[in-house]
C-alpha cells in the first residue's frame, strides 16, 4: 500500500514544479571580459564563496595613450611579417605567370594538395610567443592560482611602479553584490581624475559606492586624504585588500586612504565599535569641516538606491564647512521594458529626474547647479569609451539664488 502521506508530498512537489519560473539575477561586468593582454587570476574564495580574481590594469600616462611602444613594436612585427608573406606569395605569381596556361593551372592545384591529395591551405605564419605577449588580440582566459601569492610577484619584478593597477574582484554576481566588479563609469572617472589631478591635489574626497576602491586609489595620487565608503564586510574587506596592494600609488603621495561603512538608508554614520570599518569622531570631523569633493561611479542601477544616495548626498553636504564639488560618472543601460514595450533607459531617467530635483531645492543653505562634462579628456584606461557613458559636475555652494532646472 502506498502511503497516503508520501503520495501527498509527491503532488505538492509536482505542483511546485508546475510552477517554477526561470529567473536570472546575476550580472557580469564586460571590463573583465576585454582586458588586452591581461589575465585574470583567481585567487581565492570570499566569505559568501564567490571566486575572487585578481588584474593587473595598466595606466597609459606616456604621451601615446593609446598604445605602450611594446604594443607598437608588435604592430611593426606583424606588418613586417605580413609582407613578405605577401611579397613571397607575389613571387610565386610571377613565376606562374611565365609557364603556359595549362601548366599555370595545373601547377596551382597542385601546389594546394598534400601528398594525400587533401586540400592544404597556406596560412600566416605566427609570431614567436615573446613577440606576442603585449599584442592586444591575445585571449583573455581566467586562471587559477595553484601557488601563493609568490606567482604574482615574480610576474610583476621589475615592473612594480606607477603603471600598474592591481585590482581584487568577482566577474559574476547577483545584483546586490555587482560592487565587487569593475565598471566603466569607473574607468571614465578615473580617466578624468588623471588628466585633470590639480582638481584634487591635496584635497579631502568622499567617495561614495567605492565598490573595488579603483577611483579612490586612482584619486589618492593626488588628494591628501580619500573616504571610500560602501555597505557589506565582505566587500569592505575587499577593498581594504585592494588598497593594500596599491601601496606604491599613494605612498609616493603621502597620501591617506580611509575605507569606511556608509548606508545610504542610514542618517547617521556608523561609530558602533564592534564594526571594523566604523567612523571616529575624528574622522566624521574631518570630513565634514575639510571634504571639498565627492566622488561616485556608476552607482545608478536602481531607483530606490539613486533616491537614498541623493538623500545621502544632500545631508552631507549641507554639513559640509566648505563648498564642494560632485563628479558623477554613469553609463546609460538599455533595457526592453514590458510597460513601454519598447527599449528604454529607466535607470538613467530616473537618475537625470533625480539631478533636477536636487538642483531646484531652495532651502536657504546650499545652492546647486549641475552641468554634463565633456568626454574629451585622454584615456588612460584600456576599455571601451562607449557613447553611453556619462560624467556629471556638481557644484554645491552656499545658497543665495536658485537655479534653473537641467535640460532634457
Amino acid at each position: 500500500m502506498i502511503d497516503a502521506a508520501h503520495c501527498s508530498a509527491c503532488r505538492a512537489e509536482e505542483e511546485t514544479m508546475d510552477d517554477v519560473t526561470l529567473r536570472s539575477d546575476t550580472v557580469l561586468s564586460d571590463v573583465h571580459l576585454h582586458t588586452p593582454s591581461k589575465r585574470h587570476l583567481m585567487v581565492r574564495l570570499n566569505a559568501v564563496g564567490q571566486p575572487v580574481f585578481l588584474s593587473h590594469f595598466r595606466l597609459l600616462l606616456d604621451k601615446n595613450h593609446l598604445k605602450s611602444e611594446k604594443e607598437k613594436d608588435c604592430q611593426r612585427e606583424n606588418m613586417g611579417c605580413q609582407d613578405k608573406y605577401e611579397e613571397r606569395l607575389n613571387a610565386e605569381d610571377s613565376a606562374d605567370d611565365q609557364d603556359t596556361p595549362n601548366k599555370s593551372a595545373l601547377k596551382e592545384i597542385t601546389d594546394l594538395l598534400d601528398e594525400d591529395g587533401d586540400l592544404e591551405v597556406v596560412r600566416k605564419p605566427p609570431l614567436p610567443e615573446a613577440e606576442t605577449e603585449y599584442c592586444s588580440r591575445n585571449k583573455v582566459c581566467p586562471i587559477i592560482l595553484t601557488k601563493g601569492g609568490d606567482v604574482l610577484e615574480e610576474e610583476e619584478q621589475g615592473d612594480m611602479n606607477t603603471s600598474i593597477i592591481k585590482i581584487e574582484h568577482t566577474m559574476a554576481t547577483p545584483l546586490e553584490d555587482v560592487g565587487k566588479q569593475v565598471w566603466r563609469g569607473a574607468f571614465l572617472l578615473a580617466d578624468y581624475i588623471l588628466s585633470s589631478p590639480d582638481l584634487f591635489k591635496d584635497h579631502v574626497v568622499l567617495e561614495l559606492g567605492g565598490g573595488t576602491g579603483i577611483v579612490s586609489i586612482i584619486v589618492a595620487k593626488a588628494a591628501k586624504t580619500v573616504y571610500c565608503t560602501d555597505i557589506g564586510e565582505d566587500l569592505l574587506d575587499m577593498c581594504e585588500r585592494n588598497v593594500a596592494l596599491n601601496k606604491h600609488h599613494t605612498g609616493p603621495a603621502g597620501s591617506t586612504i580611509h575605507v569606511r561603512v556608509l548606508d545610504w538608508l542610514e542618517d547617521e554614520f556608523c561609530t558602533d565599535p564592534d564594526n571594523a570599518y566604523c567612523w571616529s569622531e575624528k574622522e566624521i570631523a574631518e570630513l565634514h569641516n575639510l571634504t571639498t569633493v565627492i566622488v561616485a561611479a556608476d552607482v545608478f542601477y536602481d531607483d530606490y538606491l539613486t533616491a537614498a544616495f541623493f538623500k545621502t548626498l544632500r545631508q552631507i553636504t549641507h554639513n559640509l564647512k566648505n563648498p564642494c564639488t560632485v563628479y558623477l560618472s554613469i553609463e546609460k543601460r538599455l533595457n526592453f521594458t514590458l510597460r513601454h514595450m519598447d527599449v528604454a533607459c529607466e535607470a538613467y531617467c530616473h537618475f537625470r529626474k533625480a539631478l533636477n530635483e536636487l538642483v531646484d531645492v531652495t532651502d536657504g543653505k546650499r545652492r546647486y547647479t549641475a552641468e554634463p562634462v565633456q568626454l574629451t579628456f585622454p584615456q588612460h584606461i584600456v576599455y571601451e569609451r562607449v557613447e553611453q557613458l556619462e560624467l556629471w559636475k556638481i557644484t554645491a555652494d552656499l545658497a543665495s539664488e536658485r537655479s534653473e532646472p537641467l535640460g532634457d
